[in-house]
């Protein structure tokens, strides 16, 4: 007679409850929820990024088949006057900085993917799962506060060298061509410089402003070479001299001064400094400990009229838990006042180190 085993199967097994990876006011959100949800997240920022990429692409368009029309122009009749070409440089300059704009949002959702993929995905691969401890604070600021994260002139000197310097030089070559052969080739240096008049202005300022504008334009491409924000240029996660992606220092940058330390400003994380007074402090204290995670101080005090005695807490804090505080302050004492300030720089733990390592 078949003995019936006793073992349960596998579907029988009591599974255990998958950890929530995120709660937060009775919302338990699983790990596979959470995978889930970056990944429908990181799929919508790369869609953004092409859309604007896409963009980009056509303003260098339009500057092309607007240089080649011009060409086409300006040499297939003698008598087309040669202001034509600078006219069109000035489009093409036009062109540029609408394309110098496009890159600083393409740059905007861009940075949020790289985000991702260095210290979301490319953690996942390596295990144990170790992203950076500061990644989703970086990512949840970012969406709180969207802004810039490479200024106007590093996305203009880079848009130059990337393609918009080969048009301008094209353009010098054929304005000089244009007035050198045109309608003969000038007899002495006295007529070519003449022939560079447009109107009432002669010709010597024309070449003078002309050099001096392809002269500013070097000089633009030249000091925002080093400048190496721009994560959509998929550089990597770590580049000495400069700073990540989150915007932390790597290793001290020296070399950026005068000038360029003005084209290439510095962003830091945006902290405060919330002050509390409660006549609870202790349990108030209690929650933005384990809610947060961070530290608090006591300061004791008494009403001014009142004479209540009350108790000031000082709690320093970055702009993505500003909510949390004030949620956890209100579970505790709804009676509470809070006021939060801007602090300048908050260093210590949980923030930039007191003193740095040699």
């Amino acid at each position: 007679m078949p003995v019936k085993s006793t073992k349960p199967t596998e579907e029988e097994q009591p599974q255990d409850p998958e950890e929530p990876v995120w709660t937060y006011r009775g919302y338990k959100l699983k790990t596979s929820e959470f995978v889930t949800a970056m990944v429908h997240f990181f799929r919508a920022e790369v869609t953004r990024a092409n859309v604007w990429r896409q963009r980009l692409d056509t303003t260098t368009n339009w500057a092309v088949v607007a240089t080649g029309a011009t060409l086409s122009i300006a040499f297939s009749q003698p008598n087309i006057h040669h202001g034509i070409i600078i006219l069109n440089t000035m489009l093409v300059t036009l062109f540029l900085y609408i394309e110098a704009r496009r890159y600083r949002y393409y740059e905007l959702w861009s940075y949020r993917v790289r985000l991702m993929e260095t210290d979301f995905f490319a953690a996942m691969l390596v295990p144990p799962f170790h992203p950076a401890p500061d990644w989703a604070e970086s990512l949840a600021e970012n969406l709180l506060l969207p802004s810039f994260p490479i200024s106007m002139w590093e996305a203009f000197g880079r848009r130059l060298r990337r393609n918009y310097l080969w048009i301008f030089l094209i353009l010098a070559i054929a304005w000089v061509a244009k007035y050198w052969l045109f309608p003969v080739p000038p007899a002495d240096m006295k007529e070519f410089i003449g022939r560079a008049a447009i109107g009432h202005i002669p010709g010597s300022i024309v070449i003078s402003i002309s050099i001096a504008y392809f002269l500013f334009l070097i000089l633009v491409a030249v000091l925002t070479v080093n400048m190496t924000r721009a994560t959509g240029e998929v550089f990597p996660r770590f580049t000495v001299g400069e700073q990540d992606l989150r915007g932390d220092q790597i290793h001290p940058t020296d070399e950026l001064k005068g000038i360029r330390s003005w084209l290439a400003p510095r962003k830091k994380r945006r902290q405060f400094l919330a002050f509390i007074v409660t006549g609870n402090a202790k349990a108030v204290a209690d929650r933005i400990l384990s809610d947060m995670g961070r530290g608090v101080t006591a300061v004791e005090g008494k009403g001014m009229y009142t004479g209540a005695e009350r108790t000031v807490l000082m709690c320093a804090l970055t702009v993505t838990e500003v909510h949390n505080l004030e949620a956890s302050v209100a579970r505790e004492d709804p009676q509470a006042f809070v006021v939060v300030s801007p602090a300048h720089e908050v260093l210590g733990r949980g923030f930039n180190p007191l003193a740095k390592e040699d």
